[in-house]
């Protein structure tokens, strides 16, 4: 039996996963806005056959734009430009259940899959700050269990959408005259308590049947989405017994919902900061610190408990006293937090430790690559991860190191692939070709749960 490998993604953020990677001149300070850049990572991504590289987005003008580079580009119109710079890696992007519709989503979303092959997969969100809901002529972002409602419809209804073509629909037969069967094209006729939706979808079935969904929400809201709908789930927690935790318990509600558990992927992220050894690590991740200060590592603390850095004692641990106010998981991301929260609880860590502790929000390693390779296989072996989303701590170089000494190290301990063996993103992690759920009719057969 050929031993179980692990999944690994390349998370681009920005300049990288350190908030003042900007500012070290690997790259120049408008990288973030040039599709060169992010070929060039995909490239080196693909050199070490990582299965995708994946795009955070959101529909606001996010962080301190006067320190921080902020803006970005529209990632699926981004990552066609990707696409077709590489043959094999996959693409994947953020978009809002929020702040779109299922239709121009759908057909989005399929557009890239056709354009690159059947590499594309969407990153299914809702957003929680208030800046977003202001850019759709709202005042303030919906509540959560409003948002989920939103997001469980809008997924049914786009999943209908790239359904509505079956595999063999299209016919292209030009003696005949006949370019489809068009009893293989459905109508969805969807009527919801959010959505009415005639369809078909106006692009046909892309070679890998529909787009990987990816989700990311770790509130009983997102548990629920991403167990019923997800075929992988980018997740946040910083403990091993946590990590296990959370991967039955979504292999549990997967179950619960009649699907096979090994067709859903637990990939936590990881921040990486890597040197050729430790001490060569921690320089690096001390150089990058620098240009924060204490401060600027408390204040990412800060923001993400919701009070200012100057209420805090940054040598005293979390006002635990101030943290139980529900209305603090309305204000973000409850898979950050709870993954902050749980490892200053275990581990008794002071603000000022915590800070050093968590950079993109993730479990954050510094280290050699041997290293970086022993707790990855650690997570992957002792079930609570499928594979992995690695959040460099800058670009290129975080990426190049990564591809170029992790990589060879998982590869001899045979936890990674040696070579590309297909060609679509489904096939990179192991999933199986989804049957038109209304091809599945027809057949009066259930359709392939995911």
């Amino acid at each position: 039996m050929a031993q179980r490998q692990m999944s690994i993604g390349m998370n681009i953020l920005g300049h990288g996963g350190h908030a003042a990677a900007w500012r070290v001149g690997e790259a120049p300070p408008t990288a973030a806005i040039d599709v060169e850049y992010y070929k060039d990572i995909a490239r080196i991504s693909e050199r070490g056959t990582l299965d995708a590289i994946f795009l955070a987005d959101g529909p606001a003008l996010g962080g301190d734009v006067e320190r921080i580079p902020a803006g970005r580009l529209e990632p699926t119109v981004l990552l066609t430009a990707v696409a077709q710079a590489t043959q094999h890696i996959g693409v994947i992007a953020t978009a809002s259940t929020t702040y779109n519709d299922p239709f121009n989503l759908a057909r989005r979303f399929a557009s890239l899959d056709q354009i690159s092959g059947g590499r594309a997969a969407w990153n299914a969100v809702t957003n929680a700050g208030d800046a977003a809901a202001q850019n759709f002529g709202l005042a303030g972002a919906p509540l959560h269990v409003d948002r989920y409602g939103r997001a469980d419809e809008f997924v049914d209804v786009v999943f209908k959408l790239w359904d509505s073509w079956e595999d063999d629909a299209l016919i292209g037969d030009r003696s005949g005259g006949r370019y489809a069967d068009g009893s293989k094209v459905h109508e969805i006729n969807h009527v919801g308590a959010h959505f009415s939706v005639r369809g078909p979808l106006n692009v046909p079935r892309s070679p890998q049947g529909r787009p990987v969904l990816v989700q990311a929400g770790s509130s009983e809201g997102g548990k629920a989405l991403g167990s019923r709908w997800a075929d992988a789930i980018f997740t946040t927690q910083t403990t091993l017994p946590d990590g296990q935790d959370f991967y039955r318990e979504m292999k549990d509600r997967a179950r619960a919902w009649g699907r096979n558990p090994d067709g859903l992927k637990i990939m936590p992220g990881l921040s990486t900061v890597i040197g050729s050894t430790e001490a060569e690590a921690n320089r690096r991740c001390d150089e990058l610190d620098a240009y924060q200060g204490e401060e600027g590592l408390a204040a990412q603390v800060a923001m993400r408990i919701g009070i200012p850095v100057s209420e805090l004692d940054l040598d005293a641990e979390l006002p635990w006293d101030r943290l139980g106010d529900p209305s603090i998981y309305e204000k973000g991301s409850v898979g950050f937090l709870e993954a902050q929260l749980n490892l200053a609880r275990r581990e008794r860590l002071t603000i000022r430790q915590l800070g050093r502790r968590i950079r993109s929000g993730h479990r954050l390693v510094v280290g050699t690559p041997e290293q970086i390779a022993d707790t990855l296989e650690e997570w992957f072996l002792a079930g609570a991860a499928d594979g992995f989303n690695i959040m460099p701590d800058m670009f290129p170089s975080g990426c190049e190191i990564f591809v170029d000494h992790v990589v060879p190290e998982l590869r001899r301990r045979g936890v990674f692939r040696t070579e590309y063996t297909g060609s679509t993103l489904r096939h990179h992690l192991g999933l199986p070709h989804p049957l038109s759920q209304y091809a599945a009719e027809a057949a009066r057969e259930p359709a392939l749960s995911y």
